[in-house]
């Protein structure tokens, strides 16, 4: 009989720090984190990026949770002010408005908050380059929506250290490495996770091709490990707003990397990385030191060869278009 008390004792013991230490619960018996759900879904805003983010917003049954760098637009905001679940907001200091909702503002002047997610009801996330304002839905611009709790738990962990006026610094990630419908997706937050480390690891590791679409691109060590692929298919578009002493264009170019600025009359907005037509880099993580050192972003390596099609079309899109 004892043998059995201490034998119980020692298994409810471990299912306690299971369930402590992985609330979600639903690791695999290899310890690989697994998950399955729908699909993610992709949006680019040459089509459309508010209707799925309204859609969204709507189907949320208990909280919406958004860290945005600037949000103003009218439908999205009309939304939020309808909505009945709990709804937090953090922005950066230079978004005005939308005090009914007593957003958390970052007031400091060494970094940004230049976050762009939402997570719905605790088991859904919306990340991208996109920023909910009348002006961006003419940039170019993307948007990615993903059911994921594992993802969801990340992200709410993020916004509670912003909502917490936690600017700039934080705790590293929980779940950096899922297996979502069994495609890898990882997932860190900048500065804390050191993005940039992550994004020149990725890089390393194409075989074939790399291409790319930047909003900005400053950052020389993530410019040396493209120019250390220069034998591979490596070519991207950078926006021509960016040109400046930092950007990293003619340096790339001087180094036999295939890169032009792009020649939209609006912003191309996208922070994206397509890395041997299977892997993805986006988020709100612009290749720069400030990105990578001291703003508040957040970074997706989605390991997935659909999902990667689908940025390929864009990024086609993008290379070729004509002013």
């Amino acid at each position: 009989m004892r043998l059995k008390l201490i034998t119980l004792a020692v298994a409810l013991t471990i299912a306690f720090l299971f369930l402590k230490f992985n609330p979600i619960g639903k690791f695999s018996s290899t310890g690989i984190i697994k998950e399955e759900s729908s699909p993610p879904e992709v949006y680019f805003c040459s089509d459309d990026c508010i209707t799925p983010i309204v859609n969204l917003l709507n189907s949320a049954n208990e909280t919406i949770d958004c860290a945005f760098y600037n949000i103003d637009h009218e439908e999205i905001v009309s939304v939020l002010e309808n909505q009945k679940p709990n709804i937090r907001l953090v922005l950066n200091k230079d978004c005005e408005g939308l005090d009914e909702f007593n957003p958390i503002r970052n007031y400091y002047t060494k970094q940004l908050m230049h976050d762009k997610f939402c997570v719905i009801d605790n088991k859904i996330i919306l990340t991208g380059s996109f920023n909910p304002t009348e002006k961006a839905i003419n940039y170019d611009n993307n948007i990615i929506i993903i059911h994921s709790e594992y993802l969801a738990s990340n992200y709410e962990d993020e916004f509670e250290e912003l909502f917490n006026e936690q600017f700039g610094s934080g705790d590293e990630v929980e779940y950096s490495v899922i297996y979502l419908n069994g495609k890898k997706i990882e997932n860190y937050f900048c500065p804390e996770d050191s993005c940039k480390e992550h994004v020149v690891k990725t890089l390393n590791s194409a075989e074939k091709s790399v291409y790319f679409m930047t909003f900005t691109f400053t950052h020389p060590e993530i410019a040396d490990a493209l120019i250390n692929k220069g034998g591979l298919d490596v070519k991207g578009v950078i926006e021509k707003f960016q040109k400046g002493k930092w950007c990293q264009h003619d340096r790339l170019k001087e180094n036999g990397i295939d890169v032009k600025y792009d020649e939209n009359s609006y912003f191309m907005h996208h922070k994206v990385f397509i890395i041997d037509n299977r892997t993805v880099i986006t988020g709100s993580f612009n290749p720069t030191k400030a990105g990578d050192e001291k703003n508040d972003e957040n970074l997706l390596i989605m390991h997935d060869e659909t999902i990667a099609e689908e940025y390929l079309r864009e990024f086609e899109r993008v290379w070729n278009f004509k002013g």
